[in-house]
């Protein structure tokens, strides 16, 4: 069964969406069956990978109201990766299921008859509300992405309380898969000042590779492709593979807990 990864931190633009789509595909590239969540209002994860929102009849919206995924899920041009992609109707959602009955479980409900893929990943939306509580009662594990900028641990507290919460109340195997430093920049003091700090908070939960700033990530979404099939030379296809390999060798002796 596939193992479940929600990346969240509240903070926006930490690099969320960037490393669920550039970290799936890289994953697919080394031939595990990947399918990436877009939790998140937006769509930016959807049409990052090449999927137009306008016109879907199903989505993660109807997902988590149907608590069905597996009618949403649509295959990319890329092998081995799938998306369950966002409609404007998901901005909706977190009013909706307020009444709904079991409403923080409505994701975990949806995933339950998704049974062939290797891993799941959540594009999870930056705020705390109940489509990222959704996320974390589903998930295995949390990869948490930090800017190197000076706000970077600004609200962490927060959502590693917010996982505690919910590990106690919801989901007891929910852990933190690992800590990702994005837009590093060797060259500026601050940017060495917040990876020692983030080190002392995190200490083993954070990942050897660090995500540079690079101009080809940043323009990949906006032609509806991964870092490593915009511009396989890349700089940041290099490091999001070499974060892929990362993960694989966390996770070879690790089994998914079979939610």
């Amino acid at each position: 069964m596939a193992k479940i990864i929600a990346v969240a931190n509240q903070k926006g633009g930490v690099g969320k969406t960037t490393t669920v789509i550039n970290l799936a595909a890289s994953l697919a590239e080394k031939g595990k069956k990947v399918l990436i969540t877009d939790l998140d209002p937006q769509g930016n994860t959807t049409s990052g990978c090449g999927i137009r929102k306008k016109g879907l009849g199903q989505s993660a919206y109807t997902a988590l109201l149907e608590e069905n995924g597996k009618d949403a899920i649509l295959k990319t041009d890329y092998p081995n990766l799938f998306v369950l992609p966002s409609t404007i109707d998901l901005a909706g959602a977190e009013i909706e299921l307020v009444d709904l009955p079991k409403r923080e479980g409505r994701l975990k409900a949806a995933f339950a008859n998704l049974q062939d893929f290797d891993y799941i990943f959540i594009d999870c939306p930056p705020s705390l509300g109940l489509l990222t509580l959704n996320a974390l009662v589903s998930a295995d594990s949390v990869l948490i992405p930090i800017q190197c900028e000076f706000y970077a641990l600004e609200g962490l507290s927060q959502l590693t309380n917010t996982i505690k919460q919910v590990k106690t109340k919801y989901n007891p195997k929910l852990e933190i898969e690992g800590v990702l430093i994005t837009m590093f920049d060797s060259r500026l003091n601050l940017t060495l000042q917040v990876l020692s700090e983030v080190k002392r908070y995190f200490s083993t939960k954070i990942y050897k590779t660090v995500i540079p700033r690079n101009v080809k990530i940043s323009e990949a979404p906006s032609h509806g492709k991964p870092i490593n099939y915009y511009d396989r030379g890349a700089k940041g296809t290099t490091a999001y593979r070499e974060l892929a390999d990362e993960f694989l060798k966390r996770n070879k002796n690790q089994k998914p807990s079979g939610k």
